[in-house]
């Protein structure tokens, strides 16, 4: 006697055909063109490199929203990472630039009013800089707009897949970081 299924349980829905992206077309149309292609690493990487090219431009919209070029707003992002006060030589070494580099983008951003220049507390000889309100309010602005962009995009996976895909570009990154070919 062969199993049945129960008379009450629902039958399974069919299953949704796999939806396709632009990259899938892409591999389509270079798999028979090329000797040796992987389709999957061809895929992984293009998909990768779209995504990349997405958030940048989200990034420089947002920039030129809030009206801010990118050096300005990567002097801004290392000030928030040291906490929104440091030395200019300590942003010279954040940003790895010459501090007379660092001197002159300080300069353009206290200008407009995102960055001020204090003497430090402990020693009277040493200049700090530190957000204005308005440098505070314009970092966090272009820094939220790529955040909402970034978890709309990635929203589409649970905690699980994130924890997965994570580890995958881990590996991955590790590679990168290594020792090139022998």
């Amino acid at each position: 006697m062969e199993p049945t299924e129960p008379p009450n349980r629902p039958a399974r829905p069919p299953a949704e055909p796999e939806r396709r992206d632009w990259t899938d077309g892409h591999v389509a149309h270079w798999e028979p063109v090329l000797p040796g292609f992987d389709p999957l690493v061809e895929g992984a990487v293009t998909r990768m490199k779209k995504l990349s090219v997405h958030l940048r431009r989200v990034r420089e919209q947002s920039l030129a929203d809030f009206g801010l070029e990118r050096h300005e707003y990567d002097t801004l992002h290392r000030l928030a990472g040291l906490g929104g006060s440091a030395a200019p030589s300590e942003l010279a070494r954040e940003l790895d630039l010459a501090p007379a580099a660092v001197a002159g983008r300080l300069d353009a951003l206290e200008k407009r009013g995102l960055v001020r220049r204090v003497r430090s507390g402990a020693d009277r000889h040493r200049v700090v800089v530190e957000f204005a309100d308005a440098g505070r309010e314009t970092w966090r602005g272009v820094t939220e707009v790529l955040g909402r962009e970034e978890r709309r995009l990635l929203g589409v996976l649970d905690r699980d897949e994130l924890t997965l895909l994570n580890g995958l570009l881990r590996r991955v990154m590790l590679a990168e970081e290594g020792p090139g070919p022998q």
